[in-house]
C-alpha cells in the first residue's frame, strides 16, 4: 500500500452501503411485511453490522497510521544515510586526492634524487677519466694494452655487462646528464670582438684536443681487438695439443660444448638398442664391483674344491689297543669325528692364508696403480703451470 492511497469519507460510506446491501438477506414480499418483530430483528442485525464495520474501519485507520509513521521514519533514516554517505564519499575522494598528490610528489623527489646521484656519479667518473688520461700522458713506459674488468661482488656482472643491459631511455638520460656536465654554457654576454675571437680560438683548440684523444682511443681499441684475437687463437692451439695428447679429435675441446662420448664403434652396422643407463654404466669404472666379483668367484671355486676332496679315515686298531681296559669298546666313540674336525680346521686355515695372501698382493698392485696415477696427474699439473707461466711471460 503506497503513501498516496487515501480513503475519503465518501468512499468509506459507499463501502458501508455496499456491505449492507450484500449482508441484507433476501426477503420475499409475502414474508413478514407487517411483522414488527421481524423488522426489529432486521434493524438489530443492521446495527450490529454497522458497529462491526466501524470497528474494522477504526482498526484499519490505526494500522494505516502506524505504517505511515514507520514509512516516514524509514524515509528520514534513508535521507540521513544518503547525507552521511555523500560526506564519506567526499572525504574518501579528498583522501585519495591527497594520497595521489603525495605519491606523485614522492615519485618526483625520488626521480630528482636519482638524477642528482647519477650526476654526481658521472662527475666522479669524468674526474677519474681526466686523471687517468693525465696519468697516461705523464707515463713514459708502455703498459699492457688492455685491462680485464673484474665482476662486482654484489651483482655478479661487470660494468660492461651492466652497460649492455641498459635500455635506450636510460642511455639517453645518462647521455643528457653527461653532456650537461661536460658542455658548459657559453657566457658570452657583453663580450667584444676581440674576446669573441679569443673564445672561438679556445673552443677550436678544445675541439682539436678532443679529436686527437678520440683518434688515440680508436687506435688503442683496434690494438686491443687484435691482441684479443691473437690470444684466442693461441688458446685454441693449446686446446688442440691437449686434445691430441688425450687421443681425441683436435677440434674436440675448442668448441662451446665438451666432446660427445662415443658409446659404440663407428664401424658397427647394427643399431645400438642399449638404454641410457646401460651406456652410462660402461663409463662408471666399477673396479670395486669387479674386484668383489673376482673374490666371490675364487671363494666359490675353493669351497667346491674343499667339499669335493677325498676324506681319508683313520686305520682301525689291529689287535688290542694300548691302554685298553676290560669291558671298553674297540674304538672310543667320537674319536673318528674329532680327528675329522681337526683335519677340516687345518684345511680352512690353509685356504684363509692363501686368500689373505692374494688380497695383500692385489692391494699392493692397487697402491702401485694409484701412485702411478698421482705421478701422472702431478706431471700434467706441472706442464699446465709451465704453459701458464709461458703465456704470462709472452703477454708481458
Amino acid at each position: 500500500m503506497s503513501d498516496d492511497e487515501e480513503y475519503t469519507s465518501s468512499e468509506e460510506e459507499e463501502v458501508v452501503e455496499e456491505t449492507r446491501e450484500e449482508t441484507k438477506p433476501p426477503q420475499t414480499p409475502a414474508e413478514g411485511e407487517g411483522d414488527p418483530e421481524f423488522i426489529k430483528r432486521q434493524d438489530q442485525k443492521r446495527s450490529d453490522l454497522d458497529e462491526q464495520l466501524k470497528e474494522y474501519i477504526s482498526e484499519w485507520r490505526k494500522q494505516r497510521s502506524k505504517e505511515e509513521d514507520e514509512l516516514k521514519k524509514l524515509k528520514e533514516k534513508q535521507a540521513k544515510r544518503k547525507i552521511s554517505r555523500a560526506e564519506e564519499e567526499q572525504k574518501m575522494a579528498q583522501r585519495k586526492k591527497e594520497e595521489e598528490e603525495r605519491r606523485v610528489r614522492e615519485a618526483e623527489e625520488k626521480k630528482q634524487r636519482e638524477i642528482e646521484e647519477k650526476r654526481q656519479r658521472l662527475e666522479e667518473a669524468e674526474k677519474k677519466r681526466q686523471a687517468m688520461l693525465q696519468a697516461m700522458k705523464d707515463k713514459d713506459k708502455k703498459g699492457p694494452n688492455f685491462t680485464i674488468a673484474k665482476k662486482e661482488a654484489g651483482l655478479g656482472l661487470s660494468s660492461a655487462a651492466m652497460e649492455r643491459n641498459k635500455t635506450k631511455e636510460q642511455l639517453e638520460e645518462e647521455k643528457k646528464i653527461s653532456l650537461s656536465f661536460r658542455i658548459k654554457p657559453l657566457a658570452i654576454e657583453g663580450f667584444g670582438e676581440s674576446k669573441l675571437r679569443e673564445k672561438a680560438q679556445e673552443l677550436w683548440e678544445l675541439i682539436v684536443k678532443l679529436e686527437t684523444e678520440k683518434y688515440d682511443l680508436e687506435e688503442r681499441q683496434k690494438r686491443q681487438d687484435y691482441d684479443l684475437k691473437e690470444l684466442k687463437e693461441r688458446q685454441k692451439q693449446q686446446l688442440r695439443h691437449k686434445a691430441l695428447k688425450k687421443g681425441l679429435d683436435p677440434e674436440a675441446l675448442t668448441g662451446k660444448y665438451p666432446p660427445k662420448i662415443q658409446v659404440a664403434s663407428k664401424y658397427e652396422r647394427r643399431v645400438d638398442t642399449r638404454s641410457y643407463d646401460d651406456k652410462k654404466k660402461l663409463f662408471e669404472g666399477g673396479y670395486n664391483t669387479v674386484y668383489a666379483e673376482n673374490l666371490e668367484k675364487t671363494w666359490q671355486e675353493r669351497q667346491e674344491r674343499f667339499t669335493q676332496r677325498t676324506k681319508s679315515k683313520l686305520p682301525k686298531w689291529f689287535g688290542e689297543r694300548p691302554g685298553k681296559k676290560a669291558g671298553e669298546p674297540e674304538t672310543p666313540e667320537g674319536e673318528e669325528d674329532a680327528k675329522a674336525d681337526e683335519d677340516i680346521v687345518e684345511d680352512d686355515e690353509e685356504v684363509e692364508e692363501e686368500v689373505v695372501e692374494e688380497e695383500d698382493e692385489e692391494a699392493e698392485e692397487d697402491e702401485e696403480e694409484e701412485e702411478e696415477e698421482e705421478e701422472e696427474e702431478e706431471e700434467e699439473e706441472e706442464e699446465e703451470e709451465e704453459e701458464e707461466e709461458e703465456e704470462e711471460e709472452e703477454e708481458e
